[in-house]
C-alpha cells in the first residue's frame, strides 16, 4: 500500500494541496476530483492539432470524423493508465523513469522529454501568435513576441492555488467550445450527413496520410507526465478504498474532459467539411486560410474573429500546462528545482528564437511548415513516454493489487504499437520528402544516425524491464526509505 512521502514529491508546491475528504456532501467530493483531465485535455486541442482537423474536414468531408473518436478512445486509454500511476504509487512517469532505468538513459529520456515539450510550446506560440495577428493585423513576429508576457501568468496563478489553475483552463475550453458551437450553428450541416462519417473508411492514399497525421498528433507525450503528476493534487485517503474511489472518480474526470476535446476536434472537422469542403475550396490546409474564407462563405463577418478568439483561448490554454509539465520533467528526471520565472523563461525563449528566426529570414508563409515540423518533432518523442508507462503500471510488483488487467494491458500495447508504427510512418516519409528535395548530404548523414538510435533506445527500453539479471524494479517502501536517506 501507498505511503506518504515526505521528500520527493511531484509539484511539491501544491501536492495533496485539495482535499476531496472535507466535503460532507457526495456531489462534491465528486467534484474535487475532477480539474486535472481538463489541464490535459488542451493538449488534444490545441492549435498543433487544427491544422489536421482543417485539412481532413476541406479535402475529405465527414469521412475522417470516426479517426478522431479512434483517437480519442487511445487517449483515454494512455492518461487514464498515467493517473492510475501517479494515483497508486504516487509517482509522475518522470520520477518512475527515474527510479528503473540506468542514469545515462534517463538522462536521454530527459532531454527527449525536453525537447518534446519545447515543440509543443513551439505550436502554441505560433497559434497565439496567429490568432493575435488574425484579431488584430499585427504583423506575425510581433505577435510571437507578445506571448513572451504570458511566462508570469502561470506564476500568479499557482500562488492562487491548483483550483484556480483548472478554473482558468476550464474557463478558455469554454470559450473554445463555445467558439466553434457558434461556427456550426452558422453553417448548419446536415447532422445525418455527420452521422456517416462514424464509419470507418479511408477513400484514397491522401486520405490514409491525413488520418495517420490526426491520429499521431493525438497523445502528446507531455500530456502522459503531466497527468501523472496532476492526479497527485488531490489528497487521497491512504486505504483501499481511498484509491478505488481515487481512481473512479479521474476516470469520469478523463473521460469528460477528453470528450470535451473530441468535440471540439470534431467540430473543427465538421465546419471545414461543411464550409470548404461543400463550396469545393479542398485545398484549405492552413489556419490563416480558413480564417479568411470563413467570412465569404459563411455570409458573416463575426465568424472569423470568433474563430481567432477560439485559436488564442486554445493557445493560451496548452502554454500553461506545458509550463507544468516543463516543471514535472525536470524535477523528475534530475531532482532539480530551479526558480519558476527562469524555468519559463527558458521553455519560452526556446520556442519564440526559432519561431522568430524563420519568420524573419523566410516569412510568414513558412510558419504552416513549422507547425508541421512541430508535430514531427513531438512524434519522435511518444514512444519513449508510452512504453515506460506500460510497463509501470503492469508491474505487479510496485502496483499490487491496483496492477491493469491482462485485457487492458493487451489493449495498452495494441494502442502503443499502432501509436508507434503512425508515427513511424509519418517520420519517414517526412524524411523521404527532404531526401528527395535536398543535396545536403551532412543533414541526410544526421537523419539517419538519429534514426538508428532512437530506433535502438526504444528498443532498449522496451525489452529492458524483461531482462532479470539487470532490472530489478523496487518496491515502493525501499524508493521511499532511499529517497528519505538521500534527502
Amino acid at each position: 500500500m501507498r505511503n506518504n512521502i515526505s521528500a520527493g514529491k511531484s509539484l511539491g508546491e501544491v501536492h495533496g494541496s485539495v482535499d476531496p475528504g472535507k466535503h460532507a456532501r457526495n456531489w462534491k467530493k465528486v467534484l474535487s476530483f475532477f480539474g486535472p483531465a481538463y489541464l490535459v485535455s488542451v493538449g488534444y486541442m490545441d492549435p498543433g492539432n487544427w491544422a489536421t482537423d482543417l485539412a481532413g474536414g476541406s479535402k475529405f468531408g465527414y469521412q475522417l470524423i470516426w479517426v478522431l473518436l479512434m483517437s480519442n478512445l487511445m487517449a483515454l486509454l494512455l492518461q487514464s493508465l498515467a493517473a492510475r500511476l501517479g494515483i497508486v504509487r504516487q509517482r509522475d512517469l518522470a520520477q518512475a523513469n527515474r527510479e528503473t532505468y540506468p542514469k545515462g538513459v534517463n538522462f536521454i529520456l530527459y532531454i527527449l522529454a525536453e525537447i518534446a515539450i519545447a515543440a509543443t510550446d513551439l505550436a502554441e506560440v505560433l497559434g497565439m501568435a496567429i490568432g493575435i495577428q488574425l484579431l488584430t493585423g499585427l504583423p506575425l513576429v510581433w505577435g510571437v513576441s507578445i506571448t513572451v508576457f504570458d511566462t508570469f501568468l502561470l506564476l500568479l496563478l499557482q500562488r492562487l492555488g491548483m483550483r484556480t489553475v483548472e478554473a482558468f483552463i476550464i474557463t478558455l475550453i469554454g470559450v473554445v467550445g463555445i467558439s466553434f458551437l457558434f461556427e456550426i450553428i452558422l453553417a448548419r450541416p446536415d447532422l445525418a450527413e455527420v452521422a456517416t462519417g462514424l464509419i470507418p473508411h479511408i477513400p484514397n492514399d491522401e486520405a490514409l496520410y491525413i488520418a495517420i497525421g490526426i491520429i499521431g498528433a493525438t497523445v502528446m507525450p507531455h500530456n502522459l507526465y503531466l497527468h501523472s503528476a496532476l492526479v497527485q493534487t488531490r489528497k487521497i485517503r491512504n486505504s483501499e478504498k481511498g484509491i478505488r474511489q481515487a481512481l473512479k472518480f479521474n476516470f469520469y474526470d478523463s473521460t469528460i474532459a477528453l470528450n470535451i476535446a473530441f468535440l471540439v476536434n470534431t467540430a473543427i472537422l465538421v465546419l471545414a467539411a461543411t464550409v470548404f469542403f461543400k463550396a469545393g475550396r479542398t485545398d484549405v490546409a492552413e489556419i490563416k486560410d480558413a480564417h479568411q474564407l470563413l467570412a465569404p462563405l459563411l455570409g458573416s463577418g463575426i465568424a472569423p474573429v470568433v474563430f481567432a478568439i477560439a485559436l488564442i483561448a486554445a493557445g493560451q490554454s496548452s502554454t500553461v500546462t506545458g509550463t507544468l509539465a516543463g516543471q514535472i520533467v525536470m524535477e523528475g528526471y534530475l531532482k532539480l528545482h530551479i526558480n519558476p520565472m527562469l524555468r519559463r523563461l527558458i521553455t519560452r525563449l526556446l520556442a519564440i528564437v526559432p519561431a522568430v528566426i524563420v519568420i524573419s529570414f523566410y516569412g510568414e508563409e513558412e510558419v504552416n511548415d513549422l507547425l508541421i515540423f512541430s508535430q514531427v518533432v513531438l512524434s519522435m518523442q511518444l514512444g519513449f513516454a508510452v512504453v515506460p508507462l506500460i510497463h509501470f503500471v503492469s508491474d505487479k510488483k510496485t502496483m499490487g493489487q491496483f496492477v491493469i488487467n491482462p485485457v487492458v494491458k493487451v489493449l495498452a500495447w495494441l494502442v502503443a504499437v499502432v501509436l508507434v508504427a503512425l508515427n513511424v510512418n509519418l517520420l519517414y516519409h517526412a524524411a523521404l520528402s527532404f531526401f528527395n528535395t535536398s543535396d545536403n548530404v551532412f543533414w541526410k548523414i544526421i537523419i539517419i544516425g538519429g534514426a538508428g538510435s532512437l530506433a535502438f533506445l526504444l528498443g532498449y527500453i522496451v525489452v529492458y524491464p524483461y531482462l532479470p539479471k539487470i532490472y530489478s524494479m523496487q518496491s515502493h517502501e525501499e524508493i521511499i526509505q532511499e529517497e528519505q536517506r538521500n534527502d
